[in-house]
């Protein structure tokens, strides 16, 4: 069969992590969605998706097709119901469709003509950026179960101190020196390649992916992610950094998100309480103005590619664009759209040219090529998000 999964109705939602991929290429757990997937079905999976991404992120249709809302995390359960669907049958959970069997093409479908199926289990469903974090101990504790079924963990090294040893598991590659790893709230994965220096302290839920780096004495709370090469310290509490992205130095950053290829500078911090408790609004790209997220922690939402200098401070419920660059004192605006440069003091445009010098110097750190695809995506959003750089 062949498994297409669908971004959904909750792209826009999900901005601006998913300007620059689909929604399956986000990262909550240890895996992506699309890992996720891909490894319950035992099968690759392909994409629709804005047109835009369709150059690096292309769909494969054949004559039988199952697509699946990307926005769902998998289960056993819901695997098996859509493995045994037939032609014209839909899985719904609610008024959100969660997979069907199709031959036709899939620029209009009438779920009228469908034998609908309704789901009424547990699953997990990515509907707003704040989802990834929040959401996120539960995702780490079903891909650790996922990911480590019928394995073994390697040996904890000598001089690790470790409470609830059977909830950690070390991959092959991983180097941990003089560290205390408490599994006891949720299950720490260490992943192929990774270090945890020396006076690292972990509380669990903790995701680790492959060549992630703890640095010393950092302090992570759970649930925490770091995407694959990731370098953390400091302090971190219930946050998630995608891939490739740095908080190298001493500083807080908690309830956030980061996408791939962000840095923050030395003692960044975010705040994730307001002064006064109240509920966290946070910018809606729909709507074009903030709206409640019903949460009390919230902190930063940072797209992919943009950067912080030293001494950052960003206030509850922030988001940042795409390649944007922030530095200099006072708290920077809420809201702070892609391809800006500046401050509390203010914006300009960050052109182009100088992103794209910096891309191609950033991913040729990590062996990655910022090619004409690449290039081509930030064009695209550059020109999209225009209408709100009015500085």
């Amino acid at each position: 069969m062949n498994y297409i999964l669908f971004d959904g109705s909750v792209r826009n939602a999900l901005l601006p992590f998913t300007y620059t991929k689909p929604v399956a290429d986000l990262r909550i757990g240890i895996l992506t969605i699309r890992e996720k997937w891909e490894k319950y079905l035992g099968l690759t999976t392909t994409t629709i998706t804005e047109e835009y991404l369709e150059e690096k992120y292309p769909m494969v249709e054949l004559e039988e097709n199952i697509l699946i809302n990307a926005s769902f995390c998998p289960t056993e359960s819901l695997v098996s119901q859509i493995q045994n669907l037939s032609k014209n049958e839909a899985i719904f959970r609610g008024d959100d469709v969660i997979a069907f069997y199709t031959s036709d093409q899939q620029e209009e479908v009438d779920f009228n003509d469908y034998k609908q199926i309704e789901f009424n289990e547990d699953v997990l469903q990515i509907k707003n950026t704040w989802d990834i974090f929040s959401l996120n101990d539960k995702a780490i504790a079903q891909d650790f179960e996922l990911v480590t079924k019928d394995r073994t963990s390697q040996p904890i090294p000598e001089g690790v101190q470790c409470i609830n040893k059977e909830n950690i598991f070390i991959e092959v590659g991983a180097k941990l020196t003089f560290a205390t790893l408490n599994a006891s709230n949720g299950p720490i994965y260490i992943g192929k390649n990774a270090e945890v220096m020396e006076g690292v302290v972990v509380r669990g839920a903790l995701a680790m992916c492959e060549n992630a780096v703890l640095k010393l004495s950092a302090k992570i709370y759970g649930a925490t992610t770091l995407g694959p090469y990731c370098k953390v310290g400091g302090e971190v509490n219930n946050s998630v950094l995608m891939g490739y992205s740095n908080k190298g130095h001493d500083g807080f950053l908690g309830n956030s998100v980061l996408g791939e290829w962000c840095n923050l500078g030395a003692d960044t911090n975010n705040s994730n309480l307001k002064n006064n408790y109240a509920e966290v609004k946070l910018w809606d790209y729909e709507t074009g103005r903030f709206a409640k997220t019903g949460l009390q922690f919230c902190g930063l939402m940072m797209g992919d590619h943009s950067k912080c200098g030293i001494n950052t401070m960003f206030n509850t419920g922030t988001v940042i664009g795409v390649s944007s660059n922030i530095f200099g004192s006072g708290f920077p605006r809420n809201f702070v759209p892609s391809f800006s440069w500046g401050g509390a003091s203010g914006f300009t445009e960050y052109k182009t040219n100088k992103v794209f010098e910096v891309a191609d110097v950033v991913m040729k750190r990590r062996n990655l090529n910022f090619d004409a695809v690449e290039q081509r995506i930030l064009e695209h959003v550059f020109e999209a998000t225009k209408q709100y750089r009015n500085y």
